[in-house]
């Protein structure tokens, strides 16, 4: 079922456009949602503000599929058709997502753990700032278990992070399962691709309606094996398009018996995924340097904006600027410096911080390079 990588050297600008609207959301969120900033911007623009609180948060679906699509991309050269064995390729393969992940995100978390210092020592009484780590808190969020030990976050975000990596490695689990099945009979050649489309129709119809499931990865295997499905469907692999097009036969009736907007959020962004050549202006958009910077910086944004938040926050608490008469308009001047700040801030990390830890290389995580391919869609792009 699988099809060799295009070029990895370049991107796809519609995945980089999906990324740069979805991050802005999420950072809009964090900035409704928190702390004295978010009071104070409530009393000018409450509508807007309520809209970002309750809704900025779906952005997050975006970010599922289109880590679904990238990981199936990555993944899409197979386990068994390498020189190293599918079992240690299975392991090198999650070690590399771990490494690219974390890396970043022990650099954020450093960051945030300095500034929430800071903010503790000039707001008081505040409960988005993070309490002073301990150091089995720190080294649970090192490896990606501080949701599933139930430790307080010592940053916002941080879950996805754990979600993230998680996903990666059941998906990989599913096609290295079914490959190796595959291999003992060529009867089985189709079960990675059953696999995958019987997990995601389970997290829609059972896994994802229960939120104590939350922080295990197939309550929102939902959205990511449809974007996995939809990168092989856009690969033109028609038994990929068939239970893509199951999934949205039946997702009606799951909507049906308990509505979630997260699912139609995810299965919108699919379908745009999939059908982007369909509509050129979107694409153009997509192609601009602007789009194609800040999808390539989404995660450093994700990962550096909150931190400033907290730091700024804390500013406008010790000199009082949030007090008087200005207070308001004070309030949208620190928020659209903080938003500018974390822009700058997320271009600087992923420059030094992001893509040095990115270019680190072991060897025995180097199982085989595949042979280039041509992109259906004419444009190749590096996985997220």
């Amino acid at each position: 079922m699988y099809r060799r990588n295009a070029d990895f050297a370049k991107r796809l600008p519609l995945i980089d456009g999906l990324k740069a609207c979805a991050v802005q959301l999420i950072v809009l969120h964090h900035i409704a949602v928190y702390g004295p900033l978010a009071e104070a911007a409530n009393r000018i623009l409450p509508d807007l503000m309520d809209w970002l609180y309750d809704y900025g948060r779906m952005a997050v679906q975006i970010f599922l599929v289109l880590g679904g699509y990238l990981a199936a991309r990555t993944l899409s050269p197979g386990f068994t058709r390498g020189r190293m064995n599918p079992a240690l390729q299975f392991v090198a393969t999650a070690v590399k997502r771990y490494l690219r992940l974390v890396l970043p995100f022990l650099a954020a978390l450093l960051l945030a753990m300095l500034c929430a210092a800071v903010a503790r020592r000039w707001m008081i009484d505040e409960d988005f700032i993070p309490a002073a780590p301990t150091l089995d808190q720190f080294i649970a969020h090192s490896l990606l278990l501080h949701s599933l030990l139930d430790y307080e976050a010592l940053t916002t975000g941080v879950w996805y992070v754990a979600i993230d990596f998680q996903l990666f490695v059941l998906l990989a689990a599913l096609l290295w399962i079914g490959e190796c099945a595959a291999a003992f009979s060529p009867k089985l050649r189709h079960l990675p691709l059953v696999l995958v489309t019987a997990l995601t129709l389970a997290s829609l119809f059972c896994f994802n309606r229960d939120s104590t499931l939350d922080a295990w990865a197939p309550y929102f295997f939902n959205a990511y094996g449809v974007g996995a499905l939809s990168y092989w469907a856009a690969q033109r692999q028609r038994n990929a398009a068939l239970a893509l097009l199951l999934i949205f036969f039946l997702a009606p009736f799951a909507l049906i018996e308990d509505f979630r907007w997260r699912v139609v959020v995810a299965l919108a962004t699919a379908l745009v995924v999939v059908f982007a050549d369909a509509a050129p202006l979107l694409l153009k958009l997509a192609r601009s340097r602007l789009a194609a910077h800040l999808g390539r910086t989404s995660y450093a944004l994700f990962l550096a904006h909150f931190p400033l938040y907290l730091l700024a926050s804390a500013l406008c608490v010790r000199f009082n600027l949030l007090e008087g008469d200005a207070a308001e308009r004070n309030a949208i001047l620190a928020l659209l410096a903080i938003w500018a700040a974390s822009l700058y801030a997320a271009t600087q990390f992923h420059r030094w911080i992001e893509l040095p830890s990115n270019r680190l290389r072991l060897t025995w995580l180097e199982p085989h390079r595949p042979a280039p391919a041509v992109d259906f869609r004419r444009e190749s792009w590096q996985s997220n």
